[in-house]
């Protein structure tokens, strides 16, 4: 695992920078409200808001080997919230990253994703959306492969540039 920042430890809350709390849970400890939260962000942005109908549950949120990280509101809302897939092959995967409208400019997802770098182990893919491949490339990944249309949105596959 990467140390670029503090490790926190797995489950529980840990105070953020500001009024937002940073959570952790594996997928196979993950609560069913934290869960449900999630799930619903995901809906409200990907499949509302971005207008792309397609099954978000795959089979992969409950797993053991699942990290769920998100950053928490004092009124309970998800703000922003990822997820960490260990791949068959070895390394893990970045994805579902998702920030609810009424937090966004905050550098919520930056944040989170610092903190998902902290816990993973290369190789480490995801595929951005292609208008925030820049943020991304800041986090230090790179492009791996041609720009193509997920549900109609650009993508483009990522990985973590090793030194």
């Amino acid at each position: 695992m990467r140390h670029h920042q503090p490790v926190r430890a797995a489950g529980g809350t840990v105070p953020d920078m500001d009024d937002l709390v940073l959570r952790r849970e594996p997928g196979d400890r993950i609560g069913v409200t934290d869960l449900y939260a999630a799930l619903r962000l995901r809906a409200e942005v990907f499949v509302i808001e971005q207008q792309c109908n397609y099954l978000d549950p795959d089979g992969r949120d409950l797993a053991a080997d699942t990290t769920h990280l998100w950053l928490q509101a004092p009124d309970g809302e998800m703000a922003s919230y990822l997820r960490i897939l260990r791949e068959p092959t070895g390394g893990h995967r970045i994805g579902r990253v998702v920030t609810a409208a009424a937090h966004r400019s905050r550098r919520l997802a930056a944040r989170l994703l610092d903190e998902a770098l902290t816990l993973t182990e290369d190789p480490v893919v995801l595929h951005a959306q292609s208008h925030l491949v820049a943020m991304y490339a800041r986090h230090g990944f790179v492009v791996d492969g041609p720009e193509y249309l997920e549900d109609e949105i650009p993508h483009t596959p990522m990985r973590l540039a090793t030194p």
